[in-house]
Formats: structure tokens, C-alpha cells, sequence
């Protein structure tokens, strides 16, 4: 078998895909299972919480990290968002059941992504408009952060649909962030070294708030974005379109000193490309 043929490529093309998609489906069980974890345990502390002093969080966090030290939900911080989430959707539920309200798109997206929203939404139906956003447009919590600071529910005039019943496209931002979702991996109880992209992260943070700064036109498309070239997987750092100038603008980051040879990969799509570096 001739492991070049074109036969070959597009099965294998197939193969990643079904993988990735099969990855994503495990990742969003998982944190939907964690979801309705953290809705119970908001539950109880909230209903135990009455009975006792301002220090009940603290000592409860204590005792349940010694008999739990691998889980990093367990601090008082995020027992305190526990109890607010189900605090903040308990009553507009009642029409539901909780497993029924969760599968929908609360328990489709991170626990940090999910906290941005309860914490910084007014009400229900503020929370509603960016999940379903967040879905629609497979928005990172960066972007998230940003739509929920530039007040996007009041702009688009709080116009809310209903909640979407698919899965993030496995090549998102959305997707990337639910799979290696920190959360996630300590509430299976898994050890070991994750590495955070720091400086990324940060210049991700910078250059997207700085281009939707600029004006009507940016819209963005994604983080990491995947293209296929000639049987290659290839993926570009930030892309955004604009729609007055009709035209891609493709931004590439580094964490090492400019070299021009960066220019010349990616000048070749004809797209305006704009380099940051940490360097």
C-alpha cells in the first residue's frame, strides 16, 4: 500500500476527524458531569449554610481538600461560585428538571466560562444570551470576558433565542478550552503537569481586545484556527474577518524575537498579517 496515495490521505483526514469528534463528545460528558456536581454541591451548601457562621465555607473547604487534595474545586473560592450558581438559576428551573437544564448549554461549556456568566449577568435572561452565544460562536473565555464587558446583551437588544443542542466544532477555541479544562482533569482525579501558555494567553487577551477595539468591521473567527492545505493541517494563531474591507486579517504569534522569515510563510495567503512578539 502506497501510504502517499490520495485514497489514504482522505481516510486518514476522515480518521483525525472522527477523533477529535469523539474527544470533544467524552470532554462535554465529563463537564456536564461536573456541571451538575457543582450544581449539587452549590445546593447543599446553600441549604447547610444558614445554619452556620462566616466560617463555614473556609472549614469545609479544609476538610474536604484533605480527604480530596488532587481536586481543584474544592477552594473556598469556588465553593463560594458553587453556591452563587445555583443560587442565580434556582428559581428559573422550576419548569425542568436539573439533569434536563444542565445538558442544555450550561453543561456544554467550561465551569470557567460558566462563572464569567453567572457572576457577571444580571439576570437569567442576560445568562441565557451568552451561553447561547458562547455556543453559536464558539467563543474562547477571553472573548467571552469581552463581549460581557463591552455590554454586547444591551447592544444587540436583548434578543434571546433558545439554547442550541450541538457540540463546538472540534477545532474551536471552545472546544480546545473544554478538553483541557483544568476542572475537568482534577475531577477525574488525574495527576500530572499541565502546561499553560502563558505569555499566548495573554497576548491572545492584548491583540483581541485591541482589533475589536478599533470599530465596527472585526468580526473573529477563531483562535488556532484550522486549515487544510494540500492534505496538511495547518493552524493559524488569530483570525478575523472584516466585513467593510471584505478581507481576512490573519495575526501570528510569537514568543521569541521577529525574524523575517515569519513574514514570508504567511504573506503567501494575501491576507494582511500582523506579527506580535513577546521577544
Amino acid at each position: 500500500m502506497n501510504l502517499s496515495d490520495p485514497d489514504y490521505k482522505a481516510w486518514l483526514r476522515e480518521l483525525k476527524s472522527k477523533i477529535r469528534s469523539v474527544q470533544l463528545k467524552a470532554a462535554v460528558a465529563v463537564n456536564s458531569a461536573l456541571i451538575e456536581f457543582y450544581w449539587e454541591l452549590g445546593k447543599m451548601i446553600d441549604e447547610k449554610h444558614t445554619g452556620y457562621g462566616n466560617q463555614f465555607l473556609d472549614r469545609l473547604s479544609k476538610d474536604l481538600k484533605a480527604e480530596f487534595p488532587e481536586m481543584k474545586g474544592l477552594s473556598y473560592r469556588n465553593l463560594a461560585f458553587c453556591r452563587q450558581f445555583y443560587q442565580f438559576y434556582s428559581s428559573s428551573i422550576l419548569q425542568q428538571p436539573v439533569a434536563e437544564f444542565i445538558q442544555q448549554a450550561v453543561g456544554q461549556i467550561p465551569w470557567g466560562h460558566n462563572i464569567l456568566i453567572f457572576s457577571k449577568s444580571a439576570d437569567v435572561n442576560e445568562a441565557n444570551f451568552y451561553l447561547n452565544q458562547t455556543l453559536e460562536n464558539n467563543w474562547s473565555r477571553d472573548v467571552l470576558a469581552l463581549q460581557i464587558k463591552s455590554h454586547l446583551y444591551e447592544r444587540q437588544g436583548k434578543a434571546i433565542t433558545n439554547f442550541r443542542h450541538t457540540l463546538p466544532t472540534p477545532q474551536s477555541e471552545l472546544a480546545e478550552q473544554t478538553l483541557k479544562d483544568p476542572y475537568i482533569f482534577e475531577f477525574l482525579t488525574l495527576a500530572g503537569p499541565y502546561k499553560e501558555k502563558d505569555i499566548e494567553n495573554q497576548l491572545v487577551a492584548h491583540v483581541t481586545k485591541f482589533l475589536l477595539e478599533l470599530g465596527k468591521g472585526f468580526a473573529f473567527l477563531g483562535q488556532q484556527y484550522h486549515l487544510e492545505v494540500a492534505g496538511n493541517d495547518y493552524y493559524l494563531d488569530l483570525l478575523f474577518y472584516h466585513t467593510k474591507l471584505k478581507c481576512h486579517v490573519v495575526i501570528e504569534l510569537k514568543n521569541t524575537r521577529f525574524i523575517p522569515e515569519y513574514a514570508g510563510k504567511l504573506n503567501r495567503s494575501g491576507a494582511p498579517v500582523l506579527f506580535v512578539s513577546s521577544g
